[in-house]
């Protein structure tokens, strides 16, 4: 029979899955504060920069996914043809309510 309670561990043979779970979450903790500290300079460029540069941000990630939208499309025209007309139908069902 084995034996659930060995005596001969050392503290390095005991791991902690929620130790490094921890450690883990500290690390993508702090990337995203530094990211946070590189995006936010409200207080040195002032508000109306910090909101141009903010929207500029949004600009960039729209062209992105409107370039990846496209290439889609591109590629797969039926089936983008008849997602559309499978989504133009159900608002018509909905507006017609």
């Amino acid at each position: 029979m084995t034996d659930i309670n060995p005596t001969n561990l050392n503290a390095e043979d005991i791991l902690d899955d929620a130790d490094d779970q921890r450690v883990r979450l500290d690390r993508a903790g702090d990337r995203w504060m530094a990211d946070a500290e590189a995006r936010t300079f409200a207080r040195e460029q002032g508000l109306r920069q910090a909101v141009r540069s903010d929207i500029e941000t949004g600009r960039n990630w729209a062209r992105e996914r409107t370039v990846v939208a496209r290439t889609k499309i591109e590629q797969k025209p039926l089936k983008a043809t008849v997602y559309a007309l499978g989504v133009g139908v159900l608002i018509g069902l909905l507006l017609r309510r």
